[in-house]
């Protein structure tokens, strides 16, 4: 369980980090934004920089305050320097998803040793979940580094000698890491880093990690670092503690009001997902992770404090938290991935025999979930997109790669192997993951806004009707009217009623000289149609028809 005695090989270099780095943002520029998460990611920082309001995010030019802000500043920031694209819009999120891995191995070499930091390494770059999630501009990547950082940071306070400087320096690591955690998704931080400290506490009946928390100086950098956003958007918008404390997080998980309603079994298969080439190793480090005592690094004198097992409580009260939620979605899990990353990586020796399992695995995955793609478009489409077969292609030659790289014939070596698989599995999940995209139907509204985007002036007016298209926004660069609907921006009309728009209004508004392009609901679109309702069709897609006054 712990690294072996005598002089530790030398550091893995630079270079296989930029190769890694260079093929996990590979595609970033390439795939187009997904509606609805990563179009409204996109657009909160569009917004925020063009405005220059920093403190109160805003969607569509209204109120927006479901989550925190530190992602919007960032990719604000990002905006600023190098623009509106699909790369700086993904760049904040798959970045931090990316700086999990050299996190989690920098961890495991400390406490356990270079052959298990290299097998870390492989559990999360070959696991398709936290790949594909990590893809994807969301708040869950940022949220999953600031929090794991946290907490490996705790686990490293206790496993110093006490009262010394490594124990302060680690713990206030972890209060500054915890606040970051705080700004990104809000504060069920305190949820599943603090409960899991309760439950090692009852479980161990040691609470002594609760005397080495550093309040007095790690509290006041907490606060510091997470308060005061929270007072001054409190400040200036009265009606936002009640919306964020009460709403976003107390009735999310205690109802079903954000109509994100799934069984409890929901997260089951999305951990079977998460480590489903390493099977077997996670079965193992659960059980070794568990028994484990402190790991051999751990200072001199210092109470036996066990971090697996706290990493495995850590796993097993975020898993159940999001299970017992009446709000679900698929990257809620994601924070448990790294941790048990962790613990499977610590019970295991043998970097090469890990590599042609997980490669294997990782093939026969790729492959399968080619062929039921494919099938898919097929049955539903009646075709399947050229694109799409190509990319499905690379994915399964990136993975084929990786499987042949790991047989023990090339004798590359246990850096330079589990580097190479790891390459070629991040390789693969793209690919598959924007093969995915190009299915029908229309996942984007990239292309729908490049055929309109001819038709749209400064003076033009925006109208959408029935509906809110996310990333139709980021891709325009332009805010729209809202016209009958209200959905996630119901609160955001609710503060500036004036906003709101009925059929019958903008009928009449239509009429009004100048131009002027609509996007609506296909079925709307229909039945106004039929009722004689001017405006030629310029562009439509599987869920938006655009229609032009003119």
């Amino acid at each position: 369980m712990s690294a072996a005695a005598g002089p530790q090989p030398r550091a893995v270099g630079l270079l296989p980090w930029l190769i890694l780095a260079a093929a996990w943002f590979a595609t970033m520029p390439l795939r187009p934004m997904l509606d609805p998460d990563e179009g409204r990611y996109a657009e909160i920082p569009r917004e925020m920089l063009a405005s220059g309001d920093w403190l109160t995010p805003r969607l569509n030019d209204l109120k927006y305050f479901e989550k925190p802000p530190l992602q919007y500043w960032a990719t604000a920031a990002v905006y600023g320097v190098a623009g509106l694209h699909q790369w700086s819009s993904r760049l904040w999120a798959i970045g931090l998803a990316f700086a999990c891995l050299p996190l989690v191995f920098a961890w495991v070499r400390r406490l356990y040793g270079r052959a298990a930091a290299l097998i870390a390494l492989l559990a999360l770059a070959t696991s398709p979940y936290f790949v594909i999630v990590g893809q994807l501009n969301l708040l869950d990547q940022a949220f999953t580094f600031w929090l794991s950082a946290a907490v490996l940071a705790f686990t490293l306070a206790q496993c110093a000698a006490e009262r010394s400087r490594a124990e302060r320096r680690w713990m206030l690591i972890a209060w500054a890491a915890a606040a970051c955690a705080v700004l990104s998704k809000g504060i069920v931080v305190g949820v599943l880093a603090g409960g899991a400290l309760i439950l090692y506490s009852l479980i161990e009946r040691d609470g002594r990690p609760w005397r080495r928390l550093h309040p007095l100086s790690g509290v006041p950098l907490f606060l510091l670092i997470a308060a005061p956003w929270f007072l001054a958007v409190s400040v200036r918008n009265p009606s936002f503690p009640g919306f964020f404390f009460v709403h976003e997080h107390f009735a999310r998980f205690l109802t079903t009001v954000h109509q994100r309603v799934e069984p409890w079994w929901f997260f089951l298969p999305l951990v079977l997902g998460a480590v489903l080439p390493w099977i077997p190793a996670f079965l193992r480090g659960v059980r070794a992770g568990w028994r484990a005592g402190a790991p051999a690094e751990s200072a001199a004198g210092a109470r036996a404090f066990r971090p697996l097992r706290f990493l495995l409580l850590y796993a097993l009260l975020t898993l159940v938290f999001f299970s017992a939620s009446g709000s679900k979605l698929v990257p809620y899990i994601m924070p448990l991935v790294p941790a048990i990353a962790a613990t499977t990586a610590a019970a295991a020796s043998d970097v090469g025999a890990f590599a042609r399992l997980a490669a294997r695995v990782v093939a026969g995955f790729l492959a399968f979930v080619a062929f039921g793609v494919a099938v898919y478009s097929a049955v539903h489409n009646g075709y399947v997109p050229q694109a799409a077969i190509v990319l499905s292609c690379l994915a399964l030659l990136a993975a084929l790669a990786g499987l042949i790289l790991t047989l023990r014939r090339w004798s590359l070596g246990e850096t330079t192997t589990a580097f190479a698989l790891a390459t070629c599995a991040v390789l693969a999940f793209q690919f598959e993951l924007w093969a995915f995209t190009l299915i029908p139907p229309a996942r984007s509204a990239r292309d729908l806004a490049a055929e309109v985007s001819p038709h749209i002036g400064p003076a033009t007016r925006l109208y959408s009707v029935g509906q809110y298209r996310e990333t139709l926004s980021p891709y325009l660069a332009r805010t729209f009217q809202l016209v009958a609907y209200e959905g996630e921006l119901q609160f955001g009309l609710g503060e500036e009623p004036a906003r709101r728009m009925s059929e019958e209004e903008f009928v009449q508004r239509w009429s009004v000289p100048g131009e002027a392009v609509a996007f609506f609901d296909p079925g709307r679109w229909d039945e106004l149609r039929r009722q004689g309702f001017p405006g030629r069709v310029i562009a439509f897609d599987d869920h938006t028809v655009a229609v032009s006054r003119q």
